[in-house]
């Protein structure tokens, strides 16, 4: 994938094109939504967005070449040559409120509380600096005026808070993982440290301008589904929403918000939505009761 960028960048071609074994990026995994539907076009962002939490159809650093230069690049299937496939441009302008849902599973989530972050200047530095040091990524972020959550590439269950004071360093010790165990050695002096395993990413790739709309829809189909929300994140590029939900309802989850933004099948009313994509003549009914 990348060298296919790199020639196509440096020879100045029209479009690249990249031949995988699926129709182009699709809405969702097949594996989980059995009805999941050829995304025809999505810009850099969004593709960037998908392999980064967890659609690993082309990888962002395939994409770095294109982007530079503002080529084109289509994702076709080899077993199926006459499918149109996807197209990934920098000018594309999504239209319809989702154009695909993803995830990463096994996920550790991190609330870190403290008294001393509310009105103070630094602290989020110190935070990220323990991360930094440690070599921990963190995926999703939020934060509150005494709090800050965030999410780890890493499994790992533990119960019981860390309590500041002189006891966190027996506490650390007991954790296997030695960033982790780092972070909680940095940061337990001054905050009170909660981890908890088990959990996963939900992430919509969505039009965020119209992001009442689509939370509008997935909290009535958490509540739906008694699934609590215990994070929710807006990134930065504005093109994607992240869900934190527990592990074991990740595929339920993913399943009923398919259902709802691209099948006619949704648990809650939907009102007249419609997702349609500029160019295409296909337009994919959203489910209404």
């Amino acid at each position: 994938d990348l060298t296919a960028s790199l020639v196509g960048a440096a020879a100045e071609f029209d479009e690249v094109q990249v031949w995988k074994d699926v129709d182009g990026i699709l809405s969702a995994d097949p594996r989980v939504c059995a009805n999941a539907l050829p995304v025809p076009r999505v810009s850099y962002d969004e593709a960037a967005e998908l392999a980064y939490f967890g659609a690993q159809v082309l990888h962002p650093v395939a994409m770095q070449p294109a982007v530079r230069t503002g080529m084109p690049v289509r994702v076709k299937n080899s077993y199926n040559p006459s499918a149109e496939g996807t197209l990934i441009t920098a000018d594309w302008t999504q239209k319809g409120l989702v154009s695909a849902i993803t995830s990463k599973s096994n996920i550790c989530v991190i609330d870190i509380t403290s008294t001393r972050m509310l009105g103070s200047y630094g602290f989020l530095a110190k935070v990220f600096d323990s991360f930094k040091r440690n070599k921990l990524s963190v995926d999703v972020v939020a934060t509150s005026e005494v709090s800050v959550s965030l999410t780890l590439n890493k499994n790992i269950e533990i119960l019981s808070k860390v309590q500041a004071g002189p006891s966190n360093q027996e506490w650390a010790s007991q954790v296997d993982d030695e960033g982790l165990r780092g972070v909680i050695e940095d940061l337990s002096d001054i905050s009170t440290i909660e981890a908890k395993g088990g959990r996963a990413i939900v992430t919509l790739i969505a039009n965020v301008k119209q992001s009442s709309n689509v939370m509008a829809v997935v909290f009535q189909v958490m509540s739906a589904l008694d699934v609590q929300v215990e994070m929710l994140s807006q990134g930065a590029s504005k093109v994607n929403i992240s869900l934190v939900v527990p592990g074991e309802r990740e595929k339920e989850v993913i399943q009923a918000l398919h259902a709802c933004f691209f099948e006619d099948a949704c648990l809650v009313p939907m009102g007249d939505f419609a997702a349609a994509y500029e160019g295409e003549t296909e337009v994919v009914k959203l489910g209404k009761l």
